[in-house]
């Protein structure tokens, strides 16, 4: 099963490397030096990484054959793509590879339906659902055990505890303006009463 692993970046100093966007939990593993990657498109690869560092909290590749920054720019949002077993799991029960991930049912724990798993981002502080809602839509879910309470693979669904305002942000703003709007009633009746009450005073 071939799994897109990162996506090539820009162009870093003049020898050929280039910054890379991780999307796989195993960069370790996946992009190390002496790994072969097929690409898509397919017409800049296979590419075989040559070395790898972390400079600035990103990391750097440089490919064999890839010697300047004219090669390296070439290769600028090719797509890097790993062959993993199928049958392959993560060494850690806690972890999941993307496409356990991708396509199962996101819902709340009360069994509300949130939408479905389409993407999954990595990012250097966390790692992001990207769920699209039944209406088309998309919302972002951060990976965290305080929200992703649970992963159901035989059930194929992912129960989440979203804070305040995570997947429902409309529905607090229509709140919020009902509340006021009944304040604002509330205030109006409040000195409708008032007037009335002063002109019976006034009467007697």
């Amino acid at each position: 099963m071939q799994l897109v692993v990162a996506r090539i970046g820009r162009a870093h100093g003049i020898k050929g490397e280039v910054t890379v966007e991780v999307r796989t939990d195993e960069p370790e593993l996946r992009l190390a030096p002496g790994a072969v990657l097929a690409t898509d498109p397919a017409s800049t690869g296979p590419l075989t990484i040559e070395t790898g560092r972390v400079h600035s909290g990103r990391l750097l590749l440089r490919f064999e054959g890839v010697g300047d920054r004219t090669a390296a720019e070439a290769l600028r949002n090719t797509l890097l793509i790993a062959e993993v077993d199928p049958e392959e799991l993560p060494e850690d029960e806690d972890e999941y590879y993307d496409h356990q991930l991708i396509d199962l049912d996101v819902v709340t724990e009360d069994g509300t339906e949130v939408g479905r798993i389409t993407e999954i981002s990595h990012l250097p502080s966390q790692d992001l659902f990207i769920v699209e809602r039944p209406d088309g839509s998309e919302v972002m879910i951060p990976f965290v055990q305080e929200i992703v309470t649970e992963i159901d693979l035989e059930e194929q669904r992912a129960v989440i505890a979203p804070p305040p305002g995570l997947i429902d942000d409309r529905a607090e703003i229509a709140s919020a303006r009902d509340a006021e709007q009944e304040a604002h009633e509330a205030g109006r009746e409040a000195r409708q009463a008032d007037q009335e009450a002063r002109g019976s005073g006034d009467a007697s």
